[in-house]
C-alpha cells in the first residue's frame, strides 16, 4: 500500500475506533437489553467491513497514479533528450563550423578514396549545416 493509502486507512481506523469506543461507553451506562447483540462485535464487524472496502479501493488507485507518473516521466525524458540534442547541435554549429570550413580546404585537395571516415563525416556535416 502507498503511504497515502496507509495514512487514509489509519485515519479512518482511528475515527472508527473513537466513535466505537464512545458508543460503548454510552451503552455501558444504559440498562442492557438481553435481546440486542453485543456492540463490540457489531463495531468489529463494521470496522472490518470498512477496512476491507478501503483496502480494495486502495488496491486499484496506485495503478492509475503509477501509470500517470510513468507517462509523465517518459515524456519528461524524451523532452530532455530532445533539448540535449538541440543544445549539442547548436554548440557544434557555433564552435566547429569555422574549424571544419578551414579543414575543408585540405580535405578537398585529397581524392575521395583517400579520405578517412572522419574527413568524410566532416564533409557530410558541412553539407547539412551550410
Amino acid at each position: 500500500m502507498s503511504s497515502i493509502g496507509q495514512s487514509i486507512v489509519m485515519a479512518l481506523t482511528v475515527t472508527v475506533n473513537k466513535y466505537a469506543s464512545s458508543n460503548l461507553q454510552a451503552v455501558a451506562y444504559r440498562k442492557k437489553d438481553p435481546k440486542s447483540p453485543p456492540n463490540s462485535a457489531a463495531a468489529a464487524t463494521r470496522r472490518g467491513l470498512l477496512l476491507s472496502s478501503l483496502a480494495a479501493a486502495e488496491a486499484s488507485l496506485p495503478d492509475s497514479r503509477t501509470l500517470l507518473l510513468q507517462k509523465y516521466l517518459k515524456k519528461s525524458e524524451e523532452n530532455r533528450e530532445k533539448n540535449d540534442k538541440e543544445r549539442l547541435e547548436s554548440y557544434y554549429k557555433r564552435n566547429y563550423k569555422d574549424y571544419f570550413e578551414l579543414v575543408e580546404g585540405t580535405i578537398k585537395a585529397k581524392q575521395q578514396d583517400q579520405l578517412s571516415d572522419t574527413e568524410k563525416a566532416i564533409l557530410d556535416w558541412l553539407k547539412s549545416n551550410k
